[in-house]
């Protein structure tokens, strides 16, 4: 059984390596993506380097996903990516921190999965936080802070994010 500080270390190395491959070489890309996580990746799986992770081991991805490059996946609360997923560029998805007591931020983590439901949209630099589930059909606009759940089929922007309306049509 790894450490914690092994499968840091572990992560950050593999995900130097992807860093570096072509974009155009998706088969490589997602072989070491499989390795990162330690599971197999389905082909269909499109993702753009830069990508990075703290443990790789606890990411999930469904079929159909889009990953934009420059996102962020700090995993240790598990990260689960539902089918047709599209992620915007610069996304962060971080489902750990430090407990807010003084005493407590340099000795503890805090850790929460996130989820997010199938043919979610995530817009740009947005950031979702641990413990957080996005319901199927919904977008993160561009820049959103993510702190709570947001319901299936509705739009969510700002910092903290908030549901502005639905996305799908009138019955």
């Amino acid at each position: 059984m790894e450490s914690f500080r092994e499968r840091v270390v572990r992560a950050i190395g593999v995900t130097e390596r992807l860093n570096k491959l072509p974009y155009d070489d998706q088969p490589a890309i997602l072989a070491t993506w499989s390795e990162l996580t330690r599971q197999p990746v389905d082909e269909t799986l499109h993702l753009i380097p830069p990508v990075y992770s703290d443990h790789g081991i606890n990411v999930r991805i469904g079929r159909n996903v889009f990953v934009n490059q420059g996102c962020r996946f700090n995993d240790i609360g598990g990260i689960e990516i539902g089918d047709q997923v599209m992620i915007g560029p610069d996304v962060s998805l971080i489902s750990s921190g430090h407990p807010v007591a003084p005493a407590e931020r340099r000795s503890g983590i805090t850790a929460a999965p996130i989820r997010i439901g199938r043919n979610v949209w995530i817009g740009a630099s947005a950031m979702i936080l641990q413990g957080v589930t996005v319901g199927e059909d919904a977008v993160i606009g561009a820049g959103a802070v993510v702190t709570r759940d947001v319901p299936p089929g509705t739009l969510a922007v700002g910092s903290p994010a908030r549901v502005v309306r639905s996305v799908r049509p009138d019955p």
